[in-house]
């Protein structure tokens, strides 16, 4: 797992809506990076209506936020759409940064799937904090609140 301190792993992912988007187009920016289990399962929707209700408190103190997970485009734009969801959901079927960022696997009724994971990364690339097996319900607000007072 990647810890605090060290570099966030370079990624270019596409969106949900097919555009790739690269670690550099963060590059002086605050950055919440996600990762998630599962497109449209609750803890997943939790977490992006969430980030998206908040979306305009993280815009405010220049973070921006990405969700990652193994799905693919369409599965996120659906999920997106479903939900009104005004962030990025980047697709990682090929596990890249998954396994880059060290994030692991647990099983639940027989099926593995990749641990909830967060990682704050400062406007040079560096990761600053990381957050492990999260509970989705208030993780927004303690992301935020941790951000602002790393901001200084």
């Amino acid at each position: 797992m990647i810890a605090s301190g060290q570099p966030f792993p370079q990624f270019s992912l596409a969106n949900q809506d097919g555009k790739t988007v690269k670690l550099g187009d963060f590059a002086g920016k605050w950055l919440v990076v996600y990762f998630y289990p599962k497109d449209d399962t609750p803890g997943c929707t939790i977490q992006g209506k969430s980030f998206t209700a908040t979306k305009a408190d993280f815009d405010a103190a220049g973070i921006r936020v990405v969700g990652v997970s193994q799905d693919d485009v369409a599965s996120h734009k659906s999920f997106c759409t479903k939900f009104g969801f005004t962030i990025d959901l980047l697709a990682d079927t090929n596990k890249e940064l998954l396994t880059a960022c060290g994030i692991g696997q647990s099983e639940f009724k027989g099926n593995k799937y990749w641990d909830r994971t967060s990682f704050v990364v400062d406007g040079s690339g560096v990761v600053r904090k990381v957050y492990e097996k999260v509970n989705p319900q208030g993780h927004e607000a303690t992301l935020l609140a941790d951000i602002k007072q790393l901001q200084g």
